[in-house]
């Protein structure tokens, strides 16, 4: 049976939980730390499909689910040094209470993805992972994608500066879709993201927040994108896999996160793939 159990963190000054799920009849063999999507602006780390939850548990896999704080009231350098904390915070409470300290996976979708990535290449992190799941996550590779208007949210009912001022101005993790996907929208439409999420000069942005000065990673990397991938293009992923060899999953069609729906053709290849990887970690 699927267990779940969350609690808050006290080492901030703003409201930050983590949900642990686990499988009451499994001892875990692994972690898994979860971040969410979103593209920094919304999302909650509660967006797991059950489905997901249910398989990885099953299999063996604990899975934490973390809080970040969201832009635009905090930048990249706030949300990045938050996530390594939460990272190796886990990692050190994992070495004081287990009888040494289990294998750990990052896995990130979207946004969560890229967060995964960025930390893993940052070297913050005290104890590197022994993989990555990317699911259609992205390095900001590719040129122009991120930082000009959005032919896809082009088609959608246009949305204007005036939605910043609907969300908290203080520092927050939760973003929920009445809330906080109108900025998102307009951050696509504008080709405003990149302001929105980073403030410093822009080399700065490419050197520190993105990859390109990357040339490998300390894990294996697991990718999985669907070719005609509304928010993050498919060169963004095939540069990705190429750069580090990854062990791809390519589902066909035009949604962004097609794995949200728990019926979707590909969602049950790529949770099968994901858990072969996850094993031949282990091994």
């Amino acid at each position: 049976m699927l267990q779940k159990k969350t609690w808050k963190l006290n080492n901030v000054n703003w409201e930050k939980w983590v949900t642990r799920y686990t499988e009451s009849n499994c001892s875990p063999k692994a972690r898994i730390f979860y971040f969410h999507g979103g593209g920094l602006l919304y999302g909650s780390r509660n967006d797991l499909p059950k489905k997901h939850l249910e398989l990885l548990t099953q299999a063996g896999y604990e899975i934490l689910a973390f809080d970040y704080p969201l832009a635009p009231s905090a930048d990249l350098e706030m949300i990045l040094n938050d996530v390594c904390s939460s990272i190796n915070g886990s990692c050190e409470m994992d070495a004081e209470f287990a009888n040494g300290a289990l294998p750990y996976f990052l896995w990130g979708r979207s946004a969560g993805a890229y967060l995964c990535l960025i930390a893993a290449a940052s070297g913050m992190l005290n104890r590197a992972p022994d993989g990555i799941l990317s699911y259609y996550g992205y390095g900001f590779l590719c040129d122009n994608w991120f930082c000009t208007p959005s032919n896809y949210y082009l088609t959608l009912p246009r949305m204007d500066e005036s939605c910043l001022k609907h969300i908290p101005q203080t520092i927050h993790a939760n973003g929920s879709l009445d809330s906080h996907y109108s900025v998102y929208v307009y951050a696509r439409q504008t080709g405003n993201w990149k302001n929105l999420i980073y403030n410093g000069r822009e080399k700065y942005f490419f050197t520190r927040y993105s990859l390109r000065t990357c040339n490998y990673l300390p894990c294996p990397l697991f990718a999985a994108h669907a070719i005609g991938d509304t928010d993050v293009p498919y060169s963004e992923f095939s540069e990705l896999c190429s750069r580090y060899q990854a062990q791809r999953f390519i589902a066909s069609g035009n949604i962004h996160d097609f794995d949200r729906n728990q019926n979707d053709p590909f969602t049950a290849p790529l949770l099968s793939a994901t858990i072969q990887f996850l094993e031949k970690r282990l091994l």
